[in-house]
């Protein structure tokens, strides 16, 4: 059994940090443990990759380019995700 000391951080943590981790908004402390984990944990990191290629890949949308289908479902997306 894995024994975890106070300032190991575990997956669903990391998951919880990313956006922070991305952001720089992470103090000195928790970046550090947050990178401490990526490097024993191969799926927090294909997570945190797959992230910064979806952050890449949205950021180029131009969205002229859109169709008003999809359009329309990123808008009622947004609207979900609001009203949650």
């Amino acid at each position: 059994m894995l024994s975890l000391r106070r300032r190991d951080i575990v997956c669903q943590q990391a998951v919880e940090l990313v956006t922070d981790y991305l952001e720089g908004a992470l103090s000195r402390r928790e970046r550090r443990r947050f990178e401490s984990h990526l490097r024993g944990c191969p799926n927090c990191s294909a997570y945190l990759e797959q992230i910064r290629t979806t952050i890449e890949m949205t950021g180029a949308i131009d969205p002229e380019e859109l169709t008003p289908d999809a359009k329309r479902d990123l808008i009622d997306l947004y609207q979900r995700w609001r009203s949650q």
